[in-house]
């Protein structure tokens, strides 16, 4: 019993400390206020920059709307680095006012599809570089707000990534889990001082600083492209900015196969550079605010087995309150408070839009996500063997 109540107590600890760190960032990502940007007469010369990988469904719809903002069409270019795309493919693409790079590795990485750009752009001609997934549609003023944070001296900005579709129960709740992290990690996180969370596209940078971050070796081979360059902005002590009004709209995964693969993906990532932040060259800021939150983020827990992990300790407050056994250290009343904070956190987090009957049917779905997501646990180790691509269903 002494063993079971010791190792209670540390789990009550890590689950206090992960519900309570949740709990003021949810609070100040509802509350808080994010900062504006008046527009900005100067142009900056950005390169929108599309990696894409055998995604020849959706690449075309993306490279059209890409050539669609209010930007001076001057002053932005597209490239689409394609990968495995199909030869009609390349030849639609090359008609447009685009520049096709084409790429072939024995083990494709975004990372390596970037550093093909980079090598093909012309050095010095670029400001901003802006990173899209291949089915990532900007919102049309997406780039007039992104270069009006760049020209108040920002380096690395966050666009606000939201849902392209809700039309199946999954991809309702992978849209939800979205919203909840923007309201987390990017406008609770900038509300409250620090750096947002990186996501993985619809980002900017200043053009050399991306350059020079993809140049690095333990970027070049790694699927968790962003965490890597999320690590190496700790180490330059840059923050991120998260701009709210700045739409990319993003295809969420419709079915649970799709989904256990794409989370197979970010768990491999996660599980991989948690080990990053005991390396001599993240050790030595061990004390700053940024580390510490920036570590603390790789070890909470995915939300699907945060709520798993929840039911078995209502089962056993259950066994407490029935039986007086008092398996729970510390009693099961305190462990009920966590999860009372927890919900109270999620209701916080999730936008008003997503209350409706809908998200209330797709919500009977997540049973079968924990499921998918434990297989996806079961399979991380698939994630060191190369990029695992999630296959994009819808264009428009």
């Amino acid at each position: 019993m002494q063993v079971i109540h010791i190792a209670s107590l540390l789990g009550f600890i890590y689950v206090a400390l992960s519900v309570i760190y949740l709990f003021l960032f949810a609070t100040a990502g509802r509350f808080g206020k994010l900062k504006g940007y008046s527009a900005a007469g100067q142009k900056a010369m950005i390169a929108v920059l599309i990696p894409s990988y055998k995604d020849d469904l959706v690449i075309l719809d993306t490279a059209l709307q890409a050539l669609k903002q209010s930007y001076p069409s001057g002053q932005y270019r597209v490239t689409v680095i394609a990968d495995g795309l199909q030869p009609e493919t390349i030849r639609e693409l090359q008609k447009l006012p685009i520049k096709v790079v084409e790429v072939s590795f024995d083990v494709s990485m975004k990372a390596k599809s970037l550093n093909a750009a980079f090598s093909q752009l012309p050095s010095g001609f670029y400001d901003i570089a802006v990173i899209l997934d291949s089915d990532n549609i900007m919102a049309p003023d997406c780039l007039e707000k992104v270069n009006h944070a760049f020209q108040q001296g920002w380096q690395v900005i966050q666009c606000h990534r939201a849902a392209k579709n809700k039309n199946t129960a999954v991809a309702i709740l992978d849209a939800l889990s979205e919203e909840v992290n923007n309201t987390i990690f990017r406008r609770g996180h900038r509300a409250a001082g620090f750096s947002c969370t990186l996501i993985g596209s619809g980002m900017a940078f200043k053009y050399e600083l991306l350059k020079d971050i993809f140049a690095l070796p333990e970027i070049q081979n790694n699927p968790g492209e962003d965490r890597e360059v999320d690590i190496q902005l700790v180490k330059k002590k840059i923050v991120v900015e998260y701009i709210d009004d700045a739409y990319v709209f993003d295809e969420k995964v419709q079915r649970k196969e799709v989904f256990e693969k794409q989370r197979t993906r970010w768990l491999g990532t996660q599980v991989e550079q948690a080990s990053r932040f005991f390396k001599r060259d993240m050790l030595s800021l061990f004390w700053t605010k940024t580390y510490i939150n920036k570590c603390f983020q790789n070890f909470l827990l995915p939300r699907l087995l945060f709520v798993l992990l929840f039911f078995f300790i209502l089962v056993a407050c259950a066994v407490d309150i029935i039986t007086g056994y008092g398996l729970l250290m510390p009693s099961w009343h305190w462990w009920v408070a966590l999860f009372l904070i927890y919900l109270v956190t999620m209701l916080l987090a999730v936008p008003s839009s997503f209350y409706n009957i809908k998200t209330g049917k797709a919500i009977l779905q997540v049973p079968v996500l924990i499921v998918s997501m434990i297989k996806a646990l079961l399979k991380i180790g698939q994630n060191k063997k190369g990029f695992l691509h999630t296959p994009k269903e819808f264009s428009k």
